[in-house]
């Protein structure tokens, strides 16, 4: 397969999620993604701490929790506070077109992974950075995760049922968020650094990017007042219905986000009589009484399993099963479309990865496992001119 970004070298100080996540959706569409991980100190320790995430091991310092985030990139181990570090560095951003980190937002300037302290040595180079809450602002300096930021851009309060604790996503989406929108900024810089030879500092940073994904109840809350609040069965805040039922063997979502669902799930369910009850008949009056909506569907829902549900409505009326996450992974539609792979793994065989969302001319991206720590060191050096002598000291000073 063609990739679009090969031949472009991408080198990230990154760990952990947000950052690994979105420079891993540049590596499979073919970009050379060069992880810059700190070396072991005394045989100990090094690495991307995503390494060290388990419950589940490959081997040592390779947990599976890192391959989710690394699939088909390189890894560099070196010691970016070491000005023998900063010089190898240095040689690398002189011959790569993107510098990416998701650093703290005091650091990237304190290791000189900024655009002005590069610019001089490659004027067309892109530097992007995802921090949690950016880097010029009192909060650069503030730690931060995925939870914090669902918490505090109000995620947690519209989560879950009415009158219930706060919740938050089961899932670390604003890592996902941030990440994805940390590379549309990246490869939007690098298009233009491309175009005009200038390159220049791109920012995301979580805080940011989670409350721009409140999107429309926002817009509602900041012209209108109007604050979007839990509602019952995760319903949608208007379209009715449009909220979980429980059918025979459990539940599932269905939504009729416009009128035309809505007279097609009564006809498909032999309850016409519910067309024409005025309590009813627009979607605001189905909203108003939302409640009895409710029991009345699910008196219908209940005589049946989901299978049949999702026979009888399938195409027409938007509806889908409430998986536990195993039976979602093991749904067989999953291996239909390709969204499961299976990659060599030099120790196990092969490990079941998923596959890229993105298609090209209609073909899935080709992966490759995550690399072990520092497993390209050596090949990058050389290609940077450093001799094997120039490298084995590197690594016996801890530098590499």
């Amino acid at each position: 397969m063609h990739l679009p970004l090969k031949g472009f070298r991408v080198i990230s100080a990154e760990q952990y999620g947000a950052g690994p996540y979105g420079t891993m959706h540049l590596a499979q569409l073919g970009a050379e993604v060069i992880k810059i991980e700190p070396p072991r100190k005394g045989g100990k320790g090094g690495g991307d701490t995503a390494r060290a995430v388990g419950p589940h091991f490959l081997s040592e310092g390779e947990s599976l929790y890192f391959q989710s985030f690394n699939l088909n990139k390189k890894s560099l181990t070196l010691d970016l506070r070491s000005e023998e570090g900063q010089q190898v560095f240095k040689a690398l951003a002189a011959k790569s077109h993107v510098v990416a980190n998701n650093m703290r937002g005091d650091l990237p300037e304190k290791l000189g992974l900024t655009y002005d302290a590069l610019k001089d040595i490659n004027p067309a180079l892109v530097c992007a950075h995802l921090s949690a809450y950016g880097r010029d602002n009192e909060r650069a300096k503030w730690p931060g995760y995925d939870y914090l930021m669902q918490a505090e851009a109000g995620y947690c309060a519209v989560t879950g049922e009415p009158g219930g604790e706060p919740q938050r996503m089961g899932l670390s989406m604003v890592d996902f968020m941030t990440g994805t929108l940390f590379t549309i900024g990246l490869l939007s810089a690098l298009v233009d650094a491309q175009r005009t030879g200038k390159g220049r500092d791109v920012d995301t940073d979580l805080l940011s990017a989670a409350v721009h994904q409140t999107s429309y109840p926002a817009l509602w809350y900041m012209n209108e007042g109007d604050e979007t609040s839990r509602t019952p069965r995760s319903a949608h805040p208007t379209a009715t219905p449009s909220q979980m039922f429980k059918a025979k063997d459990g539940w599932m979502f269905v939504m009729c986000q416009l009128p035309k669902f809505w007279d097609i799930l009564v006809d498909r369910i032999g309850r016409e009589d519910l067309r024409d009850d005025p309590r009813f008949a627009k979607n605001a009056d189905r909203l108003e009484h939302r409640e009895v909506l409710t029991q009345l569907l699910d008196e219908e829902f209940l005589k049946e399993p989901m299978a049949h549900w999702q026979n009888l409505l399938a195409g027409l009326v938007p509806v889908a099963p409430v998986y536990e996450l195993g039976d979602a992974l093991d749904n067989p539609w999953l291996r239909t479309i390709g969204m499961r792979d299976q990659v060599p793994h030099p120790e196990k065989g092969s490990i079941d990865v998923l596959a890229s969302p993105i298609k090209l001319d209609g073909k899935r991206l080709p992966n490759r496992t995550a690399p072990t720590l520092g497993a390209d060191s050596d090949a990058i050096l050389e290609d940077l001119g450093y001799s094997t002598e120039d490298i084995a000291k590197m690594r016996s000073g801890g530098i590499i």
